[in-house]
């Protein structure tokens, strides 16, 4: 009896674990939005919060804007601007989704896998669906998160001379990794 007790306790032990959220505050946001005219406009950060929660697939970041950094400090002070994102007004961007292909991913069983998520970006306060693709990599209890998508600029309501210009992209890349544990 006292062994029946034991298996059923450990069993869900480690159920409750599987669903336990995965986070770091030590993700990374890279931000290109190169031209054929300019090759500097690429920013990266790593002091992104990721969370996501494996029972549900529900998945969220959020990004400090001013620790953004550029190759040019002239380009960060420009990013941080009002005319740009304005770190002042707007210090943080989010995002709030799900995995939408969860069944797909087997989190007790090493590999990587390709995964699709939704969601709701908010940048320079204004919230628009975006759509991602990606993937996870599961290494014992660690995940590894990687994704990808556009964003339009127009859509958030930057529209900063250098756009126009050509020099920065209206579509930047946005790609995101992280390790969660």
């Amino acid at each position: 009896m006292k062994k029946s007790i034991l298996f059923i306790a450990l069993v869900a032990a480690t159920g409750s674990l599987l669903a336990q959220k995965k986070t770091t505050t030590s993700g990374t946001i890279n931000f290109d939005a190169t031209t054929s005219l300019d090759k500097m406009p690429k920013a990266e950060n790593k002091t992104v919060i990721v969370a996501m929660d494996p029972s549900n697939g529900k998945v969220a970041f959020e990004v400090p804007i001013k620790n953004f950094t550029f190759g040019n400090p002239k380009m960060q002070e420009h990013f941080n601007s009002p005319g740009w994102l304005d770190s002042e007004k707007y210090p943080t961007a989010t995002f709030k989704g799900n995995i939408t292909n969860l069944s797909a991913v087997n989190l007790t069983s090493d590999g990587t896998y390709d995964v699709n998520a939704e969601g709701d970006l908010t940048i320079h306060g204004v919230t628009k669906p975006v759509k991602a693709t990606g993937k996870i990599t599961v290494k014992g209890s660690a995940l590894a998160i990687n994704a990808e998508f556009p964003i339009k600029l127009a859509d958030y309501n930057i529209d900063a001379p250098q756009v126009g210009a050509g020099k920065v992209s209206k579509e930047p890349i946005i790609t995101v990794s992280a390790e969660l544990q």
